[in-house]
């Protein structure tokens, strides 16, 4: 494990996935400008190198994340970044997949920053919630809109009233956690469903977390439409023609994404 005294993010790209872990760990990996700033510059690295497919983030030392550093917090640091939001990327996430991998604590920005991946592995020990109220503040780095859209909006709303933590298990129970793992494994098991996402076609995972992603605010009748816009375009890429070829061939595919 590298020491606190080192850099305050550690970046790490093995084949097609970049592995990010917050490396603050006396500090509970909380959020400092530094690390908000290493973390922005990771996340638009990942989108705009074409041989990146997948997002890993985690944190070093048995924590993920405890939020915002409230001692740099009082000596005037911020670590908002404008246009990138809280922590360099919870209001412009990449568009390429993000894995959470949870052991640990994922308090207040530390779970919101989780909330921003795509989904989340967490080991049976991890704990998350927004104990923001219990400060006085709210939860502004997109927990508030971001939780109710993964659990139910009654147990949300209890969560964030409350600012009492939950368990990983219930996590799991409420569809929050996507995959629970046995302590100290949920990187290795995030990692693995990272290769699995990375073997396919990049182009199609692409589009299919943009229509995801998008389709909440699609108008009802215009839903239809823009699935067909999207299935076209993907069908007309020559990684269609490669999936297809690869098929008969009984080969593995040889992506290009494009």
């Amino acid at each position: 494990m590298l020491l606190d005294n080192q850099v305050p993010l550690t970046v790490i790209d093995a084949d097609d996935i970049r592995l990010m872990t917050i490396n603050r760990p006396s500090a509970r990996n909380s959020i400092d400008l530094a690390t908000a700033v290493a973390l922005s510059s990771a996340m638009q690295g990942l989108d705009a190198d074409p041989a990146l497919h997948v997002g890993v983030i985690t944190g070093a030392g048995g924590h993920f994340c405890a939020g915002m550093d409230l001692k740099a917090f009082a000596r005037g640091e911020y670590p908002v970044l404008p246009g990138r939001g809280f922590a360099g990327f919870t209001d412009s996430q990449p568009t390429k997949p993000l894995i959470a991998a949870v052991e640990g604590f994922a308090l207040a920005g530390g779970f919101e920053i989780a909330l921003a991946c795509d989904f989340i592995v967490s080991s049976e020990e991890a704990r998350f919630g927004l104990p923001e109220v219990k400060r006085g503040i709210i939860a502004a780095a997109g927990g508030l809109v971001r939780l109710p859209q993964r659990i139910a909006a009654n147990v949300a709303m209890e969560m964030a009233l409350t600012g009492r933590m939950i368990d990983a298990r219930r996590g799991y129970e409420l569809g929050l956690v996507t995959t629970l793992t046995n302590p100290g494994d949920a990187l290795t098991v995030a990692m693995e469903l990272a290769s699995v996402i990375a073997s396919n076609s990049p182009l199609a995972v692409w589009a299919t977390k943009q229509v995801i992603r998008e389709s909440g605010d699609w108008p009802v009748d215009e839903i239809p439409q823009r699935q067909a816009e999207w299935g076209r375009r993907i069908a007309a890429s020559d990684d269609a023609k490669e999936g297809a070829l690869a098929f008969v061939e009984k080969r593995a595919p040889r992506w290009r994404g494009r």
